[in-house]
């Protein structure tokens, strides 16, 4: 059998803008995935006839609620007690280092936790708009794949949320890790959004079902593949070792509930209404 180990020793920082702030992949790939996501909802908007001023509101509280999410998610599921102690860092991109705050971009966001952030920024503009929640979430639904595509992958420039070991003579060594092959379970997991972000545009395209079904699909594929792929992937924090499933599973557990509530709920309502013509 011919080896085949790809050793990974990429620099996640690119430059340094002006020599103080840096510019690094995961960043630009945040910010890519943003702006993906921005160009398809865009256009989804405007051939649905909705106000540009609706869009550009719901951009506005989408990128607010992701950031807020996130970054609150990651502390109180996975660091707990730092929040408390540096709460000023959860909101800025800063970090104290030898006694000295300085930029250091945002390390940490929780997908989970931006997930709740969008659902109740959603919620707000809805209130605002007076707009359909689901109908915005179905719309959301379609673009939110891609962009957790793009995190991915720079999670993977970052060699960050590496994987388990391979325990052969194949996968990727991460040299700024350690010398060990191991899944990338980052392009795992960047691969299957994709996927999911290709089916939720045909849903979208043919589907017949009620506001809230494409949602609740989004929902159980996601957060399945988010389940699955943890088994491939280290233990972010130290307090998982030992429990059955990490925090990402049961973090992923009530998202997929919901979702098949939701979708099995709204294929109801189709077929009785079907049903009573």
């Amino acid at each position: 059998m011919i080896a085949s180990i790809i050793y990974w020793h990429m620099s996640p920082e690119i430059t340094k803008l002006f020599g103080v702030f840096p510019l690094t992949y995961y960043g630009l790939l945040f910010a890519g995935g943003i702006g993906l996501a921005y160009y398809v909802m865009a256009r989804i908007y405007k051939q649905e006839d909705i106000p540009n001023e609706h869009f550009e509101r719901l951009t506005l509280y989408v990128l607010l609620g992701t950031v807020i999410g996130a970054r609150l998610g990651h502390f109180l599921f996975y660091q707990p007690s730092y929040f408390w102690t540096n709460p000023i860092e959860v909101f800025l991109p800063i970090e104290k280092i030898n006694g000295s705050y300085a930029f250091v971009g945002y390390r940490g966001l929780a997908s989970h936790g931006g997930t709740i952030g969008i659902i109740i920024a959603v919620l707000l503009y809805c209130r605002k708009t007076n707009q359909h929640f689901l109908w915005v979430a179905d719309r959301l639904a379609i673009v939110g794949p891609v962009t957790g595509a793009f995190i991915r992958i720079g999670n993977f420039m970052n060699s960050e949320m590496i994987g388990k070991p391979t325990g052969g003579d194949y996968g990727i060594v991460f040299q700024l890790v350690d010398t060990v092959p191991r899944h990338p379970g980052q392009l795992y997991e960047a691969c299957a959004y994709l996927l999911i972000f290709v089916t939720m545009l045909i849903l979208y395209r043919r589907n017949t079902k009620p506001d809230g079904f494409i949602f609740g699909i989004f929902l159980i594929l996601l957060f399945s593949a988010r389940f699955g792929l943890e088994f491939f992937k280290e233990d972010q924090v130290a307090f998982e070792h030992g429990m059955a499933f990490n925090m990402g599973q049961w973090l992923s557990v009530p998202f997929v509930l919901a979702g098949l509530a939701l979708a099995f709920y709204k294929n109801g309502q189709k077929i009785l209404s079907t049903t009573m013509k």
